[in-house]
């Protein structure tokens, strides 16, 4: 760290001040509030950057207080300016987004950004600076295209930079502080690809347990691949849905943190890196079956109309999202070649909807805690807890009894050699969605109750004796 007394401390925004890029982001939300404008955007950037940056942020509207921020950047800075130390804002970004930033954080004396006419980067921004406030100034920011400005100040600021750019301005100039992310780019893409849920592409698994076929290695061979394939396509819109839900995941306790509503990992990362699963896992699904390739179609087609559509309107949101946790074991009866009992599609139908209550259910009670009445990007409010709550219960009551009428069918009594054993896993059933349901009511649930139950010991054991009543009621000849 270098001493540069009190001269004007200039910061750059996109990848400095905040990790994102307000570009990319506006670009992002005119896609997904006018998606018909989107076929001007060739015609904005043929007529150049500062024009189409002008275009853009006319159509949008960023939210400047979402945004997230390097809170030890800011810190600095604060800091810097209780020292008496002018402060300015210079970006390539749009002026209506500079002013839009500088206004929610109250810091800078000055601010500088592009219009209609300039596009304020590189050697345009470093003009404008010495324009602003003269020869000395110390300037913060991030990548190669800030060298030109790096070059002509007193003392550089480093933000999370490139090593080799960091390396060359280190051999011009003074170095006044440096901010590094320290961020597991690994970890961060296994987050953002949410691998924890693949355990729900197991469901893939249950009508060849159901069918007690595991044995066959042809059949198991397939379903594996199938899984794969799903999981794959289900990480794409996954990260998908983050990209799309950006505005409402920050305004999240928790989802806030995910690495794209918190700029860790950048947008286009994000689009590319789910193109690319996307295509892997069609690619898997293909090489299972046609036919399986057309469920994991189908499953995509439902899933992107429920991320662009359907998650707005209430319990509509929750009928599909049990929808598809049944699409998933279809699926897997395709791949493993196996008849699906209408028995299972009903218990799948009733307790995926008692679950997909649960997860909503627990947001409520969460917002109820915060003081909050209405949630942010659905139609849900917390007085809407009178009717979901006693609705995800009976539903799960509805899946026990769905079971409970499967144990007593002549195909059951047939097909097990001990079915009066199938009583214990119903007991276990009444038990666990139980317990979720209380811990949803003291505000313990998980936003997503399948992750919760992993986590839960009460719930693995119970699970797992549920699993075991199962195979000795199949297996175990009654004496």
């Amino acid at each position: 760290m270098t001493e540069t007394s009190l001269a004007a401390l200039v910061v750059d925004l996109d990848g400095t001040l905040t990790p994102t890029d307000t570009l990319v982001e506006s670009v992002l939300q005119v896609c997904k509030r006018q998606p018909l404008v989107v076929f001007k955007l060739p015609i904005w950037l043929l007529k150049g950057r500062a024009v189409f940056k002008d275009r853009v942020a006319q159509a949008s509207s960023l939210d400047a207080e979402s945004l997230p921020y390097r809170t030890d950047l800011l810190e600095y800075l604060r800091a810097e300016k209780r020292r008496g130390r002018q402060l300015v804002l210079a970006t390539a970004a749009h002026t209506d987004i500079a002013d839009a930033v500088a206004k929610h954080l109250d810091l800078f004396d000055k601010v500088l950004g592009s219009d209609e006419t300039h596009n304020l980067k590189g050697v345009n921004k470093l003009e404008a600076i010495r324009q602003s406030v003269g020869p000395n100034f110390v300037y913060a920011g991030d990548s190669k295209a800030d060298l030109p400005i790096w070059q002509a100040a007193q003392a550089a600021i480093l933000v999370n930079t490139s090593k080799s750019v960091a390396k060359t301005v280190r051999e011009n100039i003074p170095i006044e502080q440096e901010f590094t992310a320290g961020v597991n780019q690994f970890r961060l893409w296994l987050r953002a690809l949410r691998v924890h849920q693949w355990m729900k592409n197991l469901l893939i698994f249950v009508p060849l347990l159901t069918a007690f076929s595991f044995d066959d290695l042809d059949k198991l061979g397939t379903v594996v691949l199938g899984f794969f394939g799903f999981s794959l396509a289900a990480s794409a819109t996954y990260m998908g849905n983050d990209l799309w839900d950006l505005d409402s995941d920050r305004n999240h306790p928790r989802k806030k943190f995910r690495p794209f509503a918190s700029a860790e990992l950048p947008i286009l990362k994000g689009l590319a890196g789910a193109c690319g699963l996307l295509l892997a896992g069609l690619v898997l699904a293909l090489n299972v079956s046609q036919t399986f390739l057309g469920m994991l179609l189908l499953y995509l087609f439902v899933t992107t109309t429920y991320t662009w559509l359907l998650k707005s309107y209430v319990l509509i949101d929750v009928m599909v999202l049990s929808l598809l946790y049944t699409l998933r074991i279809i699926a897997g009866s395709v791949a493993a070649a196996v008849a699906t009992s209408s028995w299972l599609l009903a218990f799948s139908v009733f307790i995926f909807f008692s679950l997909a209550l649960v997860k909503r259910c627990s947001e409520l009670v969460a917002l109820q805690q915060k003081g909050r009445e209405t949630t942010h990007g659905r139609d849900y409010r917390a007085v809407d807890l009178v009717v979901l709550w006693p609705l995800g219960v009976s539903s799960a009551l509805c899946a026990v009894v769905v079971f409970g009428l499967f144990i007593t069918s002549a195909d059951t009594q047939a097909r097990y050699l001990n079915p009066q054993l199938l009583w214990l896993v119903a007991i276990g059933l009444i038990y666990w969605l139980a317990r979720l349901w209380i811990k949803t009511a003291r505000g313990e649930m998980h936003d997503d109750p399948l992750v919760f139950a992993v986590r839960d010991f009460g719930s693995r054991m119970t699970v797992l004796l549920m699993l075991f009543a199962t195979l000795a009621a199949h297996f175990l000849p009654w004496e």
